[in-house]
Formats: C-alpha cells, structure tokens, sequence
C-alpha cells in the first residue's frame, strides 16, 4: 500500500502551474475589462487543478498498467513502482474528475453559461484519453496540441468568458502564450522520455522529431511567450514587465541547447513551469491595473 508521501509524489505536484497560470491570466483578462469575479475565478481555479490532479493520476494508471513506466528516468509513478494497486490509481483519477465536474457546475450556475457544460465534458473525456483507452491520442503524438488546447486556449479564454461573457484580444496572446509553455513543459518531459518511449512504442511528437527537432521545438515554444508580450505591451506597457519571467528558462534553454539527457533534463520541466507561473502573474496585474 502506497505511503501518504508516495501518493502525494504520484501527484506530481510540480504540474499545478499548468493548472494555475490559465485561471490567472484569464482572470487578469476578465479584470482588465472590468469583469472579475472572485467566485467563480476560485471555482475556476479549483476545476483546473482537479483536472491536472486527475489527468496525473489517470497516466499512471494507465502508462502503468501498459508498462511504459518499468523503466522510468522521471518522476515516481505509482503504479509503475508498484507502490499501489491500478484499480487505487484508477479511482483517484475518476475521483478527482468528478470533483472538477461539481465544480465547474458550480462555474457554470453561476455564470448562467450552460454551453460551457459540454466543454467540461470535452476537457474531461481529454483528460483520460490522453493515455487511456484502446488508441490514447498521446501515444500518436498528439499530446502537445492536446495541451495547447486544453491547458491554454479552452482554460485562459474559458476562465476570462465565465467571469466577463466575452473574450478580448489581451485574452487571445495570453491563451496563446500559456498554451506555448505548457506544451513546452511537455516537451521537454517527453525529450527526457525518448529512449523509453521508443522502445515501449509510445510515439510521442518527440519520438517521431527525434532529439534534434525536438529541441528546436522546445524553444521556440518557450520564446512564444515573449513575443506575445512584446505584441501586447504595444498596447499596454506594463505587460513589458512580463520579460522578467524570462531568466528563470536560461538554465533550461542552456541545458536543451548543450544536449542534456536523461536526469538532467528533469529541472526544464520545473523551470519551465515556474516561467510560465511568474509570467501569468505578471501578465495577469497588467491586464488587470494597466489597460487604458
């Protein structure tokens, strides 16, 4: 039976940022227009993190139960360890969607938008297919534009539409900039993973680049970001502020570029996310303080 600790590791805590940086830049979008609404900015936030808890444990469950993670140069997995059984892992992942379920109907009765019910159902049935089922979209190389969508465009400009009933262009070149991270977050966790994921026949994008492409890709999505902001400070100077988020990723580019592998990729997905946080809280102030 798996510790408190191991279930906790198995978390893998260190995606909240994935979770946190949308709901804070769409919330920083909804304020700029004069829309914030703290109730449903918190349930929203409360779906996003029960989601990625959910989506965490459904990957272990089923990346274990197909025995991709035997050999695993990442984070702890537990099933994989055999720390816990498969049907714990299992329950906790539906647990957890169930939850982000009751809490996105909270979402949705108080922002009157019932539409938005089919795409919690969307973002849900997103989350387990990643890995799960007979064909999971995240073995043909699809799990990056997953989370581009999911983690960026669907949770920026979802969370920014429940608070003010519209989206802005502010709220566009966040969505798009929060996506770019949180894929490059997985990018850099699959360019860990290529060895073991080609040999177990999990074709990731990484796998089907190979580690030269896949590098380029990781910076390319990680500078993104800054391009945005460049775009978005002509119109709001304060948004130039979101540049200081950009030193926290030169250890990670310096580690992808020099061709780190294994183990010493492992602090990119970190620093990465890290990045992502401190722009979405920067960005999220100017939105909300500096739009003229």
């Amino acid at each position: 039976m798996a510790t408190v600790a191991q279930w906790i590791e198995g978390a893998r805590i260190r995606t909240f940022p994935n979770a946190i940086a949308p709901v804070l830049a769409g919330t920083g979008a909804a304020a700029g227009i004069d829309r914030f609404d703290p109730v449903v900015a918190v349930l929203a936030l409360a779906v996003a993190l029960l989601l990625i808890l959910g989506v965490n444990f459904a990957n272990d469950y089923s990346d274990g139960i197909r025995g991709t993670d035997t050999d695993r140069v990442g984070p702890f997995r537990l099933v994989g360890s055999g720390a816990a059984r498969p049907a714990a892992v299992r329950g906790a992942a539906f647990g957890c969607f169930g939850l982000a379920a009751l809490a996105g109907i909270g979402v949705v009765v108080l922002s009157g938008q019932w539409w938005m019910l089919a795409v919690g159902a969307l973002c849900i049935a997103g989350a387990w297919f990643y890995t799960g089922g007979s064909k999971p979209y995240g073995y043909a190389g699809l799990g990056e534009i997953a989370v581009f969508l999911f983690f960026g465009l669907i949770a920026v400009l979802g969370t920014q539409y429940v608070q003010a009933g519209t989206v802005s262009g502010f709220g566009i070149g966040s969505a798009v900039a929060v996506g770019s991270f949180s894929s490059a977050v997985l990018v850099a966790n699959n360019l860990r993973d290529i060895p073991t994921d080609r040999t177990t026949g999990k074709r990731t994008l990484a796998v089907l680049l190979g580690d030269r492409d896949t590098r380029t890709l990781y910076v390319m999505l990680a500078l993104v970001p800054f391009l945005i902001t460049t775009l978005m400070g002509l119109r709001n100077t304060w948004m130039l502020l979101a540049f200081l988020a950009l030193p926290l990723l030169i250890t990670s580019l310096r580690n992808i570029l020099s061709g780190a592998k294994g183990r010493r990729l492992i602090p990119a997905l970190r620093d990465t996310g890290f990045a992502m946080l401190a722009w979405s809280v920067i960005t999220a102030l100017a939105l909300a303080f500096g739009q003229s």
